[in-house]
């Protein structure tokens, strides 16, 4: 066997996958939203994770990297109006707060994370689902594949992406390739240059904009660089720092904010049907 999936409890209760070859590793916390909480590749710690925030129950995870799903970004005044009603819905939807299953891929080269609709979660969005996450770890890199099922008899809207936070050494001395020219800000849902907003990274950003290919960035005082791979639907890309913490969200998502009501690049999947995703993120 060249892994293995075993339950530990320090520094927190999580599961830890290992590549007994590589000595590349994942921690992960289905519990807390099926969040991977740490990624070692090659020795080097890459993903950020605030572990004082994260004791705190009440309060959103800051690192790791968290599901997004219904919904990517919020909803005004929370609410979702759908046919069968409105529903209040948090910001990024309700994946990341609530517990998945975990378990060892029939192939023993990485872990699937599922997460089913519960009585709880369709008084937040009326639908039977299944999301099947599948992780594996390869050569200086993390794969992602993510299905989507609709076990229901209704047409069923929903937006999804992740969330990862990487580690990085200072936000003034990151450089960035691969990104549109253009973006638009969440601030003020202002279209703006890309170029400009990153010029910001320091003060605080957070935009969103299209890709046709890898997008990476590249820490210049430990040359330690992240390139993410998405395909479409999944290629939309979201960068996000939170002063002072030294990290960097670049995310894939596969819709805007509030797509489940202005229609735009909203995803419906039909009853008895799936939707495929991938991401992958290279480290070098």
């Amino acid at each position: 066997m060249n892994s293995q999936l075993i339950r530990k409890l320090s520094p927190y209760h999580h599961w830890e996958y290992k590549n007994l070859e590589t000595g590349d590793l994942l921690r992960i916390v289905p519990e807390r939203g099926g969040l991977i909480t740490q990624w070692i590749c090659n020795k080097k710690e890459i993903l950020y994770l605030d572990q004082e925030r994260f004791k705190s129950f009440n309060k959103s995870v800051r690192g790791g990297i968290p599901v997004l799903f219904p919904i990517c970004g919020s909803l005004p005044k929370d609410l979702l109006r759908l046919p069968q009603g409105d529903f209040l819905i948090k910001q990024h939807g309700f994946a990341r707060d609530i517990p998945w299953e975990i378990h060892s891929l029939d192939d023993q080269k990485g872990i699937s994370l599922n997460l089913s609709d519960t009585e709880a979660t369709r008084k937040l969005f009326p639908f039977k689902f299944l999301i099947e996450m599948k992780v594996r770890l390869q050569e200086n890199a993390l794969d992602i594949k993510i299905i989507v099922h609709n076990r229901g008899e209704e047409n069923m809207p929903y937006s999804i992406g992740l969330h990862p936070y990487f580690k990085v050494s200072d936000l003034s001395n990151v450089s960035f390739r691969g990104l549109a020219e253009t973006c638009t800000n969440h601030f003020d849902m202002s279209i703006n240059s890309t170029r400009v907003q990153l010029e910001e990274i320091s003060s605080g950003i957070d935009f969103i904009t299209t890709t046709t290919g890898p997008v990476s960035f590249i820490d210049l005082e430990t040359n330690q660089s992240i390139e993410m791979q998405n395909k479409s639907p999944m290629d939309l890309a979201v960068i996000w720092t939170d002063p002072p913490r030294k990290m960097i969200c670049m995310e894939p998502w596969t819709s805007p904010r509030e797509s489940l009501i202005n229609g735009n690049r909203r995803l419906v999947l039909e009853p008895g049907c799936l939707h495929s995703f991938a991401s992958k993120f290279v480290s070098n």
